[in-house]
């Protein structure tokens, strides 16, 4: 009897270390950067693909484990995006409890399901003290946590690469110092487009860097993937961190094909990509219906068209 119940319990246990096995952090662990490529523990190339939430302070509703476990095990996404914002009203800066409260949820239901998490500052100012606080406080909070990537400036505007050179290294020195290896997103000039900027004086100093690039497929065509294939070439590592396929103003019609030109350079390439938003806004790049619930089970009827793409090719990638 207690042979029988010993390998009940054993094949048990096996069961579950193989369920574990099988998420992507278990797969790939600490995540490091090589060269221009983001690779896992054991130093293999690997691409990351998954949905960003929309804003926290517009669609808090989405901001909860149950749409976090569904992305993942549904929808396959291996990383999801934070976008705690730091503009519109009741930001993170006006009220920073109801921030947290919608953000560390979301990166503990990531942890809990195994795929990656980025914690994103999304703004389109800078704000440098801010920033140096909040993100020594989540490296202190989750620096032991392989699942986490910080973002530090979402969108720059009109700051110039000089200046966030000198923000990036501050924020990053803070990080550092409790958090050794996580990789760090760092903004770029002009919404994320001007990577060459980034090429021709990459920061130095730091390991684990990459640098990001937004595109909205309708507006951002060849001279944007040239861009970023240029700064490849020249070893810059990039990470698409904001995407879709239409307007830049985040309306306007689906371009299937500039975005499959775009999936396919990234591909190639083996770029990190994450797509915008999950959110139910009456505009092309939100991905849900109002009526679809807060916490998944989004039946297709619930999706609307660019949700219904980023599904497809979530779960087409990422196999």
């Amino acid at each position: 009897m207690k042979k029988t119940l010993f390998l009940i319990v054993a094949a048990m246990l096996s069961i579950a270390t193989f369920a574990k096995k099988d998420t992507p952090v278990s797969k790939w662990g600490q995540l490091q950067v090589k060269g221009a490529q983001l690779c896992d523990q054991d130093g293999k190339p690997l691409v990351l693909r998954g949905a960003s939430l929309g804003w926290h302070n517009l669609w808090p509703r989405f901001y909860n484990p149950g749409a976090v476990k569904w992305l993942a095990e549904d929808w396959n996404a291996t990383v999801i995006r934070a976008a705690m914002g730091i503009m519109i009203e009741d930001n993170y800066l006006e009220n920073p409890q109801f921030a947290l409260q919608c953000v560390e949820p979301v990166v503990k239901a990531a942890i809990k399901q195994g795929v990656y998490v980025i914690i994103d500052w999304h703004s389109h100012s800078l704000l440098k003290d801010e920033a140096v606080k909040f993100f020594g406080e989540m490296a202190q909070t989750y620096g032991n946590c392989p699942n986490v990537i910080y973002e530090i400036y979402n969108e720059p505007v009109e700051d110039s690469w000089e200046s966030l050179k000198d923000y990036s290294s501050a924020v990053i020195s803070e990080i550092r110092k409790y958090d050794p290896d996580n990789v760090i997103l760092v903004g770029c000039p002009h919404w994320d487009q001007d990577i060459h900027l980034v090429a021709e004086s990459p920061l130095k100093g730091f390991d684990n860097l990459m640098y990001t690039v937004h595109f909205y497929a309708a507006t951002h065509k060849q001279y944007l993937r040239d861009r970023v294939e240029a700064a490849v070439a020249k070893g810059i590592p990039v990470f698409i961190s904001e995407c879709a396929s239409m307007d830049a103003s985040g309306d306007g019609k689906i371009d299937e094909g500039e975005w499959g030109e775009w999936i396919k350079m990234l591909e190639k390439n083996k770029i990190s990509w994450v797509c915008w938003s999950v959110s139910d806004k009456n505009e092309t790049c939100s991905m849900l219906l109002p009526r679809a619930k807060a916490t998944g089970g989004w039946t297709v009827d619930l999706i609307k068209p660019w949700g219904k793409i980023v599904r497809r090719d979530l779960q087409k990638y990422n196999r």
